[in-house]
Order: C-alpha cells, then sequence, then structure tokens
C-alpha cells in the first residue's frame, strides 16, 4: 500500500488507463498543460500529449458534444467540467443524448464516456460554485452515477467507470481533494454499483455520501465513548444504488439515519427512505431520519457552512431515534 491523496488517485487511474487503452482522452477546461483548475490532470499532457489531453473551449456545450460523439465513434473520453454548477449548460446532451443514445439504438452501439465534475461545498463559493445536483442524474435513466469518498475508492471506481459501456457521471467533492489514504501498489477495480460498510455496528445504521461519509465516522466515534455502535455505509455508486447492503445493515440496526449535502427534497435520501419503507420497513423500530441541506440556495462566505450537516446533527439524530 502506498499513501496518496485524493487528487492524485484520480490523476493515477487516469494515467495507467490512457497507458492501458490508447481510446481513453481527456477533455476539458484547461484540463492540458496547466493540469486542470485544481491540478487533478497534472502531468498528463508532458506524457500523452494534445492530442490525449485536450484544451477545450469554455463551452460545456462542446465538452460534452465532443464526448458523445467520440464514445459513439468507438473512443472512451474522460471529460471534466470545472464545477457541477456549469454542468445544467450541457443537460441536453447528457439527459436527451448520452442517457439515451444506447437505448433508442437497440444497443447496437456503446457509450463509454465518463464525466468527471466537481461539487459541493468546503470552498465558501457561493451559490455557482457549491452545489451538490446529484439527484438531477439519478433521475435519469441511463445514466450511472459515481460519488466516492476516499482515495482508495476514487482510484478504483474511476477505472472501472473508464472501462464501463455506458456514461458516467463521476461526482468529486472539492472538500475531498486534499484528504489521504492508502491505495494498493498493483492494479486494482472496484465494480459500480458495489457499497462499501466504512464501519461496522449494531445500533444505528447511517448511510452517508461523499464528504459527509467522514463526517458520519466522526460521530461514530464520539458516539462509541458512550456505547453507541453506529454502521457507516458508503453508497459509493448512487446509481445503481447497492440496496441489498443498506437493507441488510437496518435488518441488523434496525434504526436508520442518512445524511447527504444535496437538498432534502427528492435527494438521494429521499431514494434510500423509500427503498427501506417499501422492502424493510418491517426491520425498524423508529422512524428513519434524514439529514441533508435545507431548501435554498448556497450562500456565499461563512454562511455556506450552517447549511451541511454536521457530527452534531447526527449525533442529535441517532440519539432521537434511539429513545
Amino acid at each position: 500500500m502506498k499513501s496518496l491523496n485524493f487528487r492524485w488517485a484520480i490523476n493515477e487511474a487516469l494515467r495507467e488507463e490512457m497507458e492501458r487503452d490508447e481510446r481513453v482522452f481527456i477533455a476539458g477546461e484547461d484540463v492540458g498543460k496547466p493540469g486542470g483548475p485544481f491540478g487533478i490532470t497534472k502531468g498528463l499532457w508532458e506524457k500523452f500529449g494534445e492530442q490525449r489531453v485536450k484544451d477545450t473551449p469554455l463551452s460545456e456545450e462542446a465538452i460534452i458534444g465532443l464526448a458523445v460523439g467520440a464514445a459513439a465513434a468507438g473512443y472512451r473520453p474522460v471529460v471534466e467540467i470545472m464545477f457541477m454548477d456549469f454542468i445544467t449548460i450541457a443537460m441536453d446532451q447528457i439527459c436527451n443524448q448520452a442517457a439515451k443514445m444506447r437505448y433508442l439504438y437497440g444497443g447496437k452501439i456503446s457509450l463509454p464516456l465518463v464525466i468527471r465534475t466537481l461539487f459541493g461545498t468546503g470552498l465558501r463559493a457561493g451559490g455557482h460554485h457549491s452545489q451538490s445536483l446529484e439527484s438531477w442524474f439519478i433521475h435519469t435513466p441511463g445514466l450511472k452515477v459515481v460519488m466516492p469518498s476516499t482515495p482508495y475508492d476514487a482510484k478504483g471506481l474511476l477505472k472501472s467507470a473508464i472501462r464501463d459501456d455506458n456514461p458516467v457521471i463521476f461526482l468529486e467533492h472539492k472538500g475531498l481533494l486534499r484528504i489521504k489514504g492508502d491505495v494498493p501498489e498493483e492494479e486494482f477495480l472496484i465494480p459500480l454499483g458495489v457499497a462499501d460498510v466504512k464501519r461496522t455496528g449494531k445500533h444505528a445504521t447511517v448511510v452517508a455520501t461523499g464528504k459527509l461519509v467522514h463526517t458520519a465516522l466522526g460521530a461514530a466515534e464520539q458516539l462509541a465513548r458512550d456505547g453507541i455502535e453506529l454502521e457507516v455505509i458508503d453508497p459509493r455508486t448512487l446509481s445503481p444504488l447497492d440496496k441489498e447492503t443498506i437493507l441488510n445493515s437496518v435488518r441488523k440496526t434496525n434504526h436508520l439515519i442518512i445524511a447527504h449535502e444535496g437538498t432534502k427534497p427528492c435527494g438521494i435520501g429521499a431514494e434510500i427512505s423509500a427503498v427501506v419503507a417499501e422492502e424493510g420497513l418491517d426491520f425498524l423500530d423508529a422512524p428513519i431520519k434524514r439529514l441533508a441541506s435545507p431548501f435554498m440556495p448556497i450562500p456565499f462566505g461563512p454562511l455556506e457552512d450552517a447549511l451541511v450537516p454536521g457530527e452534531n446533527d447526527i449525533i442529535e439524530a441517532v440519539k432521537e431515534i434511539l429513545k
């Protein structure tokens, strides 16, 4: 094992897949010689050249249009949208073209493209650079949606996403880019659609996504001092969702809290709640608790900090349902 931070785990996955398959190429704003706005593609332009690490115009429509056409022609593009907020400009290409093309052609073509984008709060950058819009894409048939929380998961999932024959939205939380974790020296893949139990416990299940996985683990450490053992589950892939792992955990703990950064109405927490209510209602000894951002735009500056659920919110929710 070696220690890598989140951003270099992604960089390493990109490099390895480009070395393995010459059909893989990167495109996006400043991803070439500058190495991307967050340094994630640093060094790849020098290694693979401008034909495979392509700077694009400042046009999200053009970036995704390029990816759709290239994927349909047999390439495996990995394109970057600098901030997830800007992905809205390319919704037609993503949801009406990329997501539907394989279905509309009766499976006669593949569409192996990955759209990497950075999301979430943490930079206090206001309402146009801080959103978590994953639910829009979870709701779109034909797309796979991936959200890693550790360097290990980021590398293994990205490699699988690049090899997948369907379009994948790959979400990287800006607040996780510097976190470090152990990553195997040898090649490894993490299959899409498989959740991970980050901590085992018996009193309550917390399903958390993205940066809130670490928040949940912090809450679990605090509660353990009081003899309360949380089981923390990271879905890792939001679509397709690993329902079995979640249901098995709730069957064991009989309590469920869901924590995510997107707004509460119709978020991933609503979908997980519905799955458990439909398929595991008898497992529950208390109502499900959802912790999410309030239904409002993200304010600029330090006011942002009050939106996202924190460790104390999870602790209070756990104690409430365990009464």
